[in-house]
């Protein structure tokens, strides 16, 4: 299975075309290797000291963001389609929403409060399954 969403027979490649579903959207959307990449690398820099923890963790939040949509473009890759940026783009606001819902370093900010991370994690991951990617034909 690709990480590309199929929504149409037209893009399957099988003999049996498999479009993808509301829970495959959703596995696709989701770029879960950058997710536990974050998760790991906060827990490494929490357990430092003497170090500016907030300072990096802004860092890193930028870094992973730009490694997100350069992951997914490459994952999402297929030789004569264009560019996934649909995918791509949904995929980084949905790294950032998860970021957000574990706290750091968004927890720095005077109106953050675990409830909205949470509340916002669900409402995204619960709508984004509905949103088809389109691609329009190379020229």
């Amino acid at each position: 299975m690709g990480r590309r969403i199929v929504t149409s027979q037209l893009q399957a490649k099988a003999e049996v075309a498999k479009i993808d579903g509301y829970f495959d959207k959703l596995l696709k959307y989701i770029p879960t290797e950058i997710v536990g990449g974050w998760i790991a690398i906060t827990g490494l820099i929490k357990s430092a000291s003497n170090i500016p923890t907030n300072t990096i963790l802004w860092i890193l939040l930028i870094i992973f963001t730009g490694l997100t949509v350069l992951y997914i473009l490459k994952q999402t890759s297929e030789p004569k389609k264009p560019l996934a940026v649909k995918q791509t783009t949904i995929s980084t606001i949905a790294f950032v929403v998860w970021v957000f819902a574990l706290g750091e370093p968004f927890d720095s900010l005077s109106f953050y409060n675990p409830i909205y991370g949470s509340i916002l994690l669900i409402l995204y991951n619960l709508t984004i399954p509905l949103i088809n990617p389109t691609e329009k034909k190379k020229s």
